[in-house]
């Protein structure tokens, strides 16, 4: 018998990404002391990259590498043609003490002068992935900038990084978001990654216990971190050569989940006017009643009453035991208040229509579950239990649809389960998100990307398009091999064109293939994809690739992800 528990918390773990350490994917089974001692020799490695930024008080430092922004001066470090900044405070007060589920706090103006030569702590999590492996602290409110050192008078596209995981882990220090190879190649951007509160920190409902009418934020507190962080980014950028008014949110997975709800937050667009979500969406979610029964199991488990009881709870043991009892199931609320309860309803009815989107699933999203999870046993398991959680909120009819689905997918035992969950997940909350926001006469650019990593099983899952984005080939624990570099460097181009102009269309001469690539919007007629095929990236109608059963699947979007 597999344990369940464990199961549901690599199921958690798996929407990370590509950041994750996953001993499956390189081959071959551990015993639990090779896996203690090879995590232990990571956490070494990660935490070897730790430092303390600290106050500069004798004038001494580089000015042409110095910024000022409103909480202070912050001087960062040149490598190559880059000038990197690390660990930049984007709230006033951090949201430890007194302030842990509480809204995150504004800057003050400072004069002050201070070193941005090192990622922040990470915000606390289980230790599983590489940011956890890094010094955790409740101080973890920071962001990092990414700019070209070469001075320009033109304001730069701003592109702001937020990091998947699930709503539960990862962070900013993970290699695989450090984005220095990406704009020395493209120094024509800025690149901000930005942290935010995680799991039973970030996202625990309060509101209905004895005390709780203190605390109204603390299911959608990331969130709020995440619309903090790009206030900053609004009022600071223009120092770091961005142009405030130009702003693309971009974020894969649960970070996907969170650049499409924060498109749903009233006055949020003042921000941003453009959003990238790989492998996410709005139905990454939660309900309030589904939010409050965690909150009341982990309540119970504790032996707590009040938040005044929880208060008092040490965090690391707050995020053990939400792990443990919780897995995949604390994620933003759709509360009525900061976000709409029926996210697409808000969509057809024009709420995001002054944005653009650019989204996407990759072909065989739920491999990486598959996978990661050890291999067929250990995910049938769970997805058996998980489609039967789900069938139970389903019609008669609609179980009857799904059922027909399963059904037709050929192959071994674990397929029926990888397109099902593939379908409810990620496929069919796409193709809605295109759809609403294409008849609420907004812009919507969406792709289908195909390219297969090496690894068995694997195929192209979750996180594969992550590593040849952001150009670090060298990071192959998803892909298994380094993908082919001209395709690579084209959807990096397509990637900063959107950003510079809203369209990913690239011209010949930019193309690096010479070659032009022409993105269609998509349309509800056609239904319009970029197919990213690893040696033919082109546009197809979706009806060519089955991105979706519209007939037996489309509607699962109205049951959500989490």
């Amino acid at each position: 018998m597999v344990n369940k528990n464990k199961i549901w918390m690599l199921a958690a773990i798996l929407i990370c990404g590509v950041g994750i350490i996953i001993t499956a994917c390189k081959g071959g089974k551990q015993s639990e002391a090779e896996t203690s001692d090879e995590t232990a020799e990571h956490k070494k490695i990660v935490r070897s990259w730790y430092g303390e930024n600290k106050t500069i008080t004798d004038g001494n430092y580089d000015k042409s590498l110095a910024v000022k922004c409103i909480n202070g001066t912050f001087v960062g470090k040149r490598v190559d043609s880059t000038v990197v900044f690390r660990g930049i405070p984007y709230v006033g007060k951090q949201p430890a003490g007194e302030l842990r589920w509480k809204a995150p706090v504004d800057v003050v103006p400072c004069d002050s002068v201070y070193q941005a030569y090192y990622n922040a702590k990470s915000a606390c999590q289980p230790e599983v992935e590489v940011s956890s492996l890094y010094y955790q602290d409740e101080n973890c409110l920071y962001l990092n900038v990414w700019k070209s050192a070469q001075p320009t008078a033109e304001q730069k596209p701003v592109i702001v990084w937020i990091h998947g995981g699930a709503y539960a882990y990862g962070g900013t220090v993970d290699p695989l978001y450090d984005f220095h190879n990406f704009v020395e190649e493209n120094p024509d951007v800025i690149i901000v990654s930005a942290a935010y509160r995680l799991g039973v920190l970030g996202f625990l409902h309060l509101s209905h216990l004895p005390d709780g009418k203190d605390y109204p934020d603390a299911q959608n507190l990331g969130l709020m971190d995440q619309l903090m962080a790009l206030k900053w980014v609004h009022e600071n950028i223009a120092g770091f050569g961005g142009d405030p008014e130009n702003v693309t949110l971009m974020g894969e997975s649960a970070g996907g989940g969170s650049v499409t709800n924060l498109s749903l937050i009233k006055g949020s667009h003042q921000y941003f006017n453009k959003v990238i979500a790989l492998s996410g969406n709005p139905g990454l979610s939660t309900s309030t009643e589904a939010a409050i029964a965690c909150t009341n199991e982990l309540m119970e488990t504790l032996g707590c009453k009040t938040v005044a009881d929880l208060q008092k709870v040490d965090a690391q043991k707050l995020v053990g035991v939400a792990t443990e009892l919780l897995p995949l199931r604390l994620a933003p609320e759709r509360d009525g208040n900061l976000l709409p309860r029926n996210p697409w309803e808000a969509v057809a009815n024009g709420a995001v229509k002054d944005i653009t989107y650019l989204h996407g699933v990759n072909k065989d999203e739920m491999n990486f579950f598959l996978v990661g999870m050890g291999g067929p046993e250990p995910f049938n398991e769970w997805a058996v239990a998980r489609k039967e959680m789900k069938l139970a909120t389903l019609t008669t009819e609609e179980k009857a649809l799904v059922e027909s689905f399963c059904k037709d997918v050929k192959g071994e035992s674990y397929e029926p389960y990888c397109k099902l969950f593939s379908q409810l997940m990620f496929n069919a909350p796409c193709m809605r998100l295109s759809e609403e926001q294409t008849k609420a006469g907004g812009k919507s650019y969406t792709y289908y990307f195909t390219v297969e990593s090496a690894l068995p099983m694997l195929k192209s899952a979750h996180g594969m398009a992550l590593a040849p984005l952001f150009k670090h080939p060298e990071l192959d624990g998803d892909t298994g091999r380094p993908f082919d570099e001209t395709f690579s460097k084209t959807m990096r181009k397509m990637w900063v064109q959107f950003a510079k102009t809203g369209n990913p269309s690239i011209s010949a001469d930019v193309s690096p293939d010479g070659k032009a690539k022409q993105w269609p919007l998509y349309d509800l007629k056609d239904k319009q994809v970029m197919v990213f095929d690893e040696f033919n990236i082109h546009p197809e109608k979706e009806s060519q690739r089955g991105i979706v059963d519209w007939d037996r699947t489309y509607f699962l979007a109205n049951y959500y992800g989490f």
